[in-house]
């Protein structure tokens, strides 16, 4: 872990409890006047505290420092992954957040399942453990689209991923904003209104599952 997660560090005097707890104390043996960082991913800081107090259930840390510290990819990746199965997108969410993608909005196309729904709490669960692990100083931003038409009014600039001559490391340096289709890939009425110049694609004739095509897209382009 490169660092533990709680939304009050930054805060002269830390509590930390339950998960927090069992995995400092009871599974990595902290001890008292122990040091431990802690980031809270929504600054930029990372926080040094030392453990003072171990009680049975809680343990109290104070704060040593703070120092701005961000970590992130240089290049911004906006994804719009259309809905795919919740558990699909659980099990590979922490390799886009390690990647570096800054941004994900699912959206409902036409081969979506309307009865399809992210739990965000779980999602952030899944994001924050991935950053502690790798130090990234944030967590990717979700967000949810109605439709692939209202997505476009609001990114115009988009790319799609899709079977294309265009290969696509001839446009990752303009790539900010990529449309990823669901399982069955977009109908032809969503290919009607993509920008034609705007659509790339993968120097392969096989056809590849969304997870497999999200993760390899946003690996060509950010890495």
């Amino acid at each position: 872990m490169q660092f533990t997660y709680h939304d009050e560090c930054a805060c002269d005097s830390l509590i930390i409890k339950d998960d927090s707890y069992k995995y400092l104390i009871k599974a990595r043996r902290h001890k008292i006047d122990d040091e431990i960082y802690f980031r809270n991913l929504k600054d930029n800081f990372i926080y040094l505290y030392k453990i003072v107090l171990i009680d049975k259930r809680s343990a109290t840390l104070q704060l040593i420092s703070s120092e701005e510290k961000i970590v992130e990819n240089e290049k911004n990746l906006h994804l719009a992954w259309c809905m795919v199965d919740p558990k699909t997108v659980e099990k590979h969410l922490a390799s886009l957040n390690e990647l570096g993608v800054d941004k994900i909005t699912f959206v409902y196309c036409e081969y979506s399942q309307k009865n399809f729904k992210m739990n965000f709490d779980k999602l952030e669960k899944i994001l924050i453990n991935s950053s502690s692990q790798c130090g990234r100083s944030s967590i990717i931003e979700l967000a949810t689209c109605s439709s692939l038409d209202e997505f476009l009014s609001e990114n115009k600039n988009a790319y799609f991923l899709d079977f294309s001559s265009v290969n696509i490391d001839s446009k990752k340096s303009d790539i900010e904003t990529l449309v990823i289709g669901c399982e069955g890939g977009f109908s032809s009425d969503e290919r009607d209104i993509f920008n034609k110049d705007n659509i790339v694609g993968f120097n392969s004739s096989l056809i590849l599952r969304s997870e497999t095509a999200i993760i390899s897209a946003s690996s060509k382009i950010l890495i």
